[in-house]
């Protein structure tokens, strides 16, 4: 975890006390940016098993097209698109890598 950068120590989800772990936001090319937040709460957001709330996004001319969030019963999901799939969370850094990794797979078609 001492790779993520904290711009705050500490955010409020839901009224309950979160820490902030990740709060990033990425100009990219043709028209995109990327947005980042993870949270690690001190209980795992209804759907999940782990103690991490997040909403990592992909914006390309003002329309998201991708995202991964945890939302409250839905559980860990990433949206591509218009579909939305499940997504087996393994840890912060993972989630991370993957998301990258859609992010170039649609910046590449």
């Amino acid at each position: 975890m001492e790779s993520f950068t904290t711009l705050l120590p500490v955010g409020s989800i839901s009224n309950m006390k979160a820490e902030l772990v990740l709060l990033e936001r990425h100009e990219l090319p043709e028209s995109s940016f990327a947005e980042l937040r993870i949270w690690r709460v001190p209980t795992p957001v209804r759907g999940s098993n782990h103690n991490y709330k997040y909403s990592l996004a992909y914006v390309v001319a003002d329309e998201c097209v991708l995202r991964y969030d945890n939302e409250a019963g839905k559980g860990d999901h990433k949206h591509i698109g218009a579909a939305e799939v499940r997504y087996w969370f393994k840890g912060p850094e993972q989630l991370l890598d993957d998301f990258w990794a859609d992010v170039d797979e649609w910046s590449a078609t």
